[in-house]
């Protein structure tokens, strides 16, 4: 709950600032290009003073006050400098005037975005940096690229594994919050003390630092600038409309009113907390137990891929704080198995989704949905799959073991049906010989047959 809040002549010009306070962002969609047709938006009359009671707070302590608007919060440690270009304006026009990708971007980002900004307060960074998973993955965990990238930070695998981001069969912490943020600004914090300059950090977390350093090379030989614009003609499209997408989005957190957008405000507090985890859980358990939605808790949580969390002590879930008490409440009264789930690895071709659901008393749909398995393909010898525990063993609490968890693969192969191959065999002469007579055999019988009919 907020305390009572008051403005003073001090903080006068900031209450005017922050007037037009923003909540939740950007929702996916079509990137924008850089030639947009989109209508312009219309420049609206700046909030007057009387909505600005919300914006600061006096705390209980002192005379310290407290913004508690979160995009306040993260407009006062703006830091990186701006650039004004076509480009900007492009993307902020695109931007502007689609109400409906703000307000489902918005959505994604009101879960994630305090945490994104106390991470880059506690390490000095640039708030502004936590507007770039609008432009990565509109804020989705669950985006996926043409490149293979994935998660809200758009880790491609072989970074995520450079950064210690675990990709196993269970988990993929290219899209963990708490993971995938926690590497992101790992990376962009040493980018920027290669180039010394966020915009160039940027566009090589973009396009690679092996590019970015190429181009100032190239720049430099010629006695040509090294800023991010003087380099931007040497660069792909993508990394060129990089940065002056940033730019317009934190143009508009910066003055929404100007550019006639309307963001409900978002609470400058944790939406989520971290909770430990003992033992294998089912995903729908895990969220029966907090009363959440299974969207809802995968929305925190969309690093587990397989309806079973595995796991100790390192593994951490992530519920809302409300949900979390909810979650200790009913796991202290829970009766049942918290895993209804065991590997099983498959030792030959006879081993079939038909047969292996037969065995494991479930359809072959559930095993295919559970294992992510493709219609019209099969599975290759030495493969772990996820198959339902058997009655005998289904009250059992044995986790599946971490060298599995480690260590599995799923390798598929096109199912192209049952049918019999032809077996060739080499005939010794005797054999032969036979052949050739019983065909010669056949050919007189055939002939002696026609010219009977024909008589």
């Amino acid at each position: 709950m907020q305390d009572k809040t008051r403005i003073t002549p001090v903080l006068a010009g900031l209450a005017v600032a922050v007037a037009a306070a923003v909540a939740p962002v950007f929702a996916h969609a079509v990137e924008p290009s850089s030639t947009t047709s989109s209508p312009t938006y219309q420049p609206a009359p700046v909030a007057k003073s009387s909505a600005l009671d919300s914006i600061v707070v006096k705390q209980a302590k002192g005379d310290e006050y407290k913004e508690t608007d979160l995009w306040a919060r993260i407009r006062s440690g703006y830091a990186i400098p701006d650039i004004d270009n076509q480009l900007v304006a492009n993307h902020v026009n695109w931007y502007a005037t689609r109400p409906d990708y703000i307000a489902r971007t918005g959505q994604r980002a009101s879960r994630y975005l305090y945490h994104v900004v106390t991470e880059l307060e506690k390490r000095g960074m640039p708030t502004e940096l936590a507007l770039l998973p609008v432009i990565e993955s509109a804020f989705n965990p669950q985006a996926n690229s043409s490149a293979n990238a994935a998660g809200m930070w758009q880790f491609v695998p072989g970074t995520g594994k450079d950064f210690n981001l675990a990709q196993n069969l269970f988990t993929d912490e290219r899209r963990g919050v708490l993971e995938s943020t926690d590497a992101a600004l790992t990376y962009l914090q040493k980018l920027y003390n290669m180039f010394g300059d966020w915009q160039l950090a940027l566009a090589a977390y973009n396009w690679g630092e092996g590019n970015v350093q190429k181009a100032i090379k190239r720049n430099q030989a010629l006695g040509k600038p090294t800023d991010f614009e003087s380099l931007s003609a040497l660069m792909p499209a993508e990394t060129r409309n990089y940065v002056p997408k940033l730019q317009a989005v934190k143009n508009i957190i910066g003055n929404p009113a100007q550019y006639n957008v309307t963001l409900p405000p978002i609470q400058n507090e944790a939406y989520f907390t971290t909770i430990d985890k003992t033992s294998d859980m089912d995903v729908e358990v895990a969220a029966k137990l907090a009363e959440l939605s299974v969207d809802e808790f995968k929305a925190l949580n969309p690093q587990f891929t397989r309806p079973v969390i595995t796991g100790g002590e390192k593994t951490k879930i992530l519920l809302p704080q409300a949900n979390a008490e909810k979650f200790y409440a009913n796991l202290a009264s829970w009766g049942h198995a918290l895993s209804t789930w065991t590997t099983h690895k498959i030792a030959g071709a006879k081993e079939t989704i038909v047969a292996l659901a037969s065995k494991f008393h479930t359809t072959p749909e559930v095993i295919r949905e559970a294992n992510n398995i493709p219609a019209k393909t099969r599975l290759k010898a030495g493969s772990t799959i996820l198959v339902p525990k058997m009655a005998a063993s289904a009250a059992s609490d044995n986790d599946i073991a971490e060298h599995i968890v480690e260590n599995a693969v799923l390798a598929l192969e096109p199912d192209r049906g049952d049918s019999k191959r032809v077996v060739r065999t080499r005939m010794t002469n005797a054999q032969k010989f036979r052949a050739k007579t019983a065909s010669a055999v056949e050919t007189i019988k055939s002939r002696i047959q026609r010219k009977k009919r024909g008589s």
